[in-house]
């Protein structure tokens, strides 16, 4: 399933995401860090969502509440994961 969410308090925009039968196909981030976001995306492709949640979830960028990381996981889990 391709979704694109929209993030909210990070620097990157959104995220594409491509999930098939609950692993990670393709992912893209808009913005934000772009050596960081490409080594995230790079090393969860293939990745089971629900390891990418435990890993990524709850991840804050400096003194923000959220990081792109931490965004990711909310869109795996608006898209029902």
């Amino acid at each position: 399933m391709k979704y694109t969410y929209k993030t909210k308090g990070t620097c990157s925009t959104n995220i594409e995401l491509d999930i098939e039968d609950g692993i990670v196909k393709e992912i893209a981030f808009w913005g934000g860090c772009n050596g960081n976001l490409q080594g995230i995306s790079r090393l969860i492709k293939g990745m089971p969502v629900g390891i990418v949640i435990e890993k990524l979830e709850g991840i804050r960028c400096g003194e923000r509440p959220t990081s792109c990381p931490d965004q990711l996981c909310k869109a795996l889990r608006e898209m029902g994961y």
